[in-house]
């Protein structure tokens, strides 16, 4: 037997020597090395009374975040911001949805490869609220979870399931009714405009500074109802094409004026990559006669926009009491859904089928829902419709509403998960969660004024991003 290999396996010497020099390899590598924050500041939000803006600087760190909470009462469960990737060496971070004059508690957080380091304690106290923001109180047994966001005189607000009032911005010129919570993690609103302003809409985000003015192309003026401001910049909206028009064949007058809703999408620069618009494509016979006979034509009354699961465009008109789906690419009519032009059968459906409707919404593959203003004149109702367009057949699903409760003009309606539908009824002041079973589940209490759209938002910090609206 050869020396040396007595008590030992052919083999583990190898392996022993070869274990130590990974050992020795690993030993000579730098572990990274922890984030440091060099500086940190706290500033007032001058739009905003219920957040803070805390700046911090920080070294081998990629992002950073802040923990707060009301002073005396950190723990480790304290509220945390979403992280903020750093510039350079520095960050700003919002701190949204405090309580009004309360003093608050906050921490830096900075994340690296070498795991995360918390900054000294700073000392922060919020403001009282304007005198003229509006107050809320809400009940619910079982409410969606997250915030709410609407329109309020010159505010956009967001509440949360008690009514409180957690995020809010004055628009100078107000808001015209309409607040939206956007796909790309803003919020806009539409602004009162003169005669001689063309009232761009305005997009402002999570801190309420304004990002952007847009508005339409060719001149047009944007309407109040709807607007979509996509991730890549881009964005949809409604504007008003006016057009001198003879109707005295069909009971008008022979120099009226007649405005019909265009739809847009322009590029993030403003450029025209889409514009549709009713003057190609419907007559003016499709309305009620009643609204063609005066000089001035308000003939298709535009309300809403949204997309189908194939992602062509449906559009609310609310003139001709019809939901209208346009192809994308080519512009073309596919359907005309209600109206005096309707390509369907309705099926467990009332005569009319609805009637100056608002906020239709593909809420799934053949499925539409819409608030029904005035199909029946003494209760407005939310309608769901089983739309199957091989067969040109539409079927009311189910619907609900309360007597007596009605809406003219306004209202919106939102699919929320677990099939839960958020609805507003408009000059109705009511605004209500319904879960699957119609039961309200949720509800603004008294009487909260005209709420044309009412919309469930999961975050004040990415309001919009991946909900339905």
């Amino acid at each position: 037997m050869r020396r040396g290999w007595i008590g030992r396996r052919p083999g583990t010497l190898l392996a022993t020597s070869l274990l130590a020099a990974c050992h020795d390899g690993a030993s000579s590598v730098t572990a990274p090395t922890p984030p440091a924050i060099t500086g940190t500041s706290v500033t007032p939000n001058p739009t905003n009374a219920l957040s803070a803006v805390v700046t911090v600087r920080a070294r081998d760190a990629d992002s950073v975040a802040v923990r707060f909470s009301l002073a005396g009462n950190a723990s480790p469960t304290d509220s945390l911001t979403p992280s903020v990737r750093l510039t350079g060496d520095s960050a700003v971070v919002p701190v949204l949805g405090l309580l009004p004059a309360r003093a608050y508690t906050l921490s830096a957080v900075a994340y690296g490869a070498g795991g995360e380091t918390i900054g000294a304690s700073l000392d922060f106290t919020t403001d009282t609220l304007p005198s003229d923001l509006p107050r809320y109180t809400a009940t619910g047994t079982d409410p969606s979870p997250g915030y709410v966001a609407f329109a309020a005189g010159v505010f956009g607000l967001v509440i949360d399931n008690t009514g409180r009032v957690v995020w809010y911005h004055r628009f100078p010129n107000g808001t015209r009714l309409n607040f939206i919570a956007q796909p790309n993690g803003r919020f806009a609103a539409s602004p009162s405009n003169s005669p001689t302003d063309l009232g761009h809409w305005v997009e402002v985000d999570p801190l309420g500074s304004v990002t952007r003015e847009p508005g339409c192309g060719r001149g047009l003026r944007p309407r109040l109802h709807d607007f979509i401001g996509e991730p890549d910049g881009s964005y949809w909206l409604l504007c008003d094409e006016t057009r001198t028009m003879d109707l005295t064949g069909v009971g008008g007058v022979a120099n009226a004026s007649v405005t019909g809703t265009v739809v847009q999408h322009l590029s993030a620069g403003g450029a025209v990559l889409f514009d549709w618009s009713p003057f190609d494509h419907f007559a003016i016979a499709d309305g009620d006669p009643a609204d063609r006979r005066g000089v001035s034509v308000n003939w298709t009354h535009g309300n809403a926009i949204d997309f189908d699961s194939d992602g062509n465009l449906i559009v609310s008109f609310r003139n001709l009491s019809e939901v209208t789906k346009i192809d994308v690419r080519t512009g073309d009519v596919l359907w005309r859904l209600g109206g005096r032009r309707n390509d369907f059968t309705f099926v467990d459906a009332p005569t009319p089928s609805f009637a100056g409707q608002h906020s239709p919404r593909a809420y799934a593959p053949g499925a539409l829902m819409l608030l029904d203003n005035v199909g029946d004149p003494t209760e407005s109702r939310a309608e769901w419709y089983a739309v199957d367009e091989r067969t040109r057949t539409a079927r009311l699903v189910h619907s609900y509403g309360t007597p007596g409760v009605i809406t003219l003009i306004g209202g919106s309606m939102q699919s929320l998960p677990g099939s839960r539908t958020l609805v507003s009824f408009g000059t109705a002041g009511r605004v209500e969660e319904y879960d699957a079973a119609g039961r309200v589940v949720w509800r603004i209490e008294g009487n909260p004024g005209y709420v044309f759209r009412a919309q469930r938002i999961h975050s004040l910090y990415s309001p919009g991003v991946g909900l339905t609206r």
